[in-house]
């Protein structure tokens, strides 16, 4: 009932309403009934309302993998435009975001040791997993020399020096990425931690947008 509740909230929100019926007055009273049956619950129970994707998982390593992508690529992106344009303050925000990818790095890396040994998986998909993992090693490795070097210089690199710098951050964006294409394989094509679901052929369900 918490959860219907909660979906017809959400729904009203998608959908601005209608198609619901109610109008802002049911999203409301959708809402209220949620948080009034969510008091009714226990930790647990609260927490698997609240976050039913992640209580769902089998380990946190799709969850973590979003960080080191979206930092060290921000870093990149930040270090080279700050480079070109000769902006000091531009490539100090870069390094920050070089040393967070890093650490979520250690976290996603370790997470997804921890995934393989647990998660059920084929012979098809073991060769694919290894490779993944080596990425990742190779990612986290080339982090880790990117960050040393970064602090040792104070936090800006200069001249001939910078421009290796930044090869090997280019190197290791593409091993990321490689990394992560082989995690979208894994996942949807071969389906690995993926808990499938009978799809009742009802129709397709469509969103109209009124202008």
């Amino acid at each position: 009932m918490v959860m219907v509740n909660m979906n017809n909230f959400l729904s009203f929100q998608i959908h601005g309403g209608a198609d619901q019926g109610g109008g802002i007055i049911e999203g409301v009273t959708s809402l209220l009934a949620f948080f009034e049956e969510l008091s009714t619950l226990d930790s647990r129970g609260i927490f698997s309302t609240l976050m039913p994707g992640i209580a769902s998982m089998d380990n946190i390593h799709p969850l973590l993998v979003h960080f080191p992508i979206a930092f060290l690529s921000a870093f990149f992106a930040l270090d080279v435009v700050g480079t070109l344009a000769k902006k000091p303050h531009w490539r100090n925000v870069a390094g920050w975001l070089l040393y967070l990818g890093t650490v979520a790095a250690v976290f996603t890396v370790t997470a997804g040791f921890i995934a393989a040994g647990s998660v059920a998986h084929g012979d098809d998909v073991h060769a694919i997993m290894e490779r993944h993992e080596h990425f990742g090693i190779s990612v986290l490795t080339l982090a880790v020399l990117l960050s040393a070097w970064r602090l040792k210089s104070g936090g800006i690199i200069q001249g001939g020096a910078n421009s290796f710098f930044l090869i090997l951050a280019a190197l290791l964006c593409v091993l990321m990425m490689l990394g992560a294409d082989l995690g979208g394989l894994m996942v949807y094509k071969y389906g690995v931690a993926v808990k499938a679901v009978q799809v009742p052929d009802v129709g397709v369900h469509e969103h109209v947008h009124e202008h």
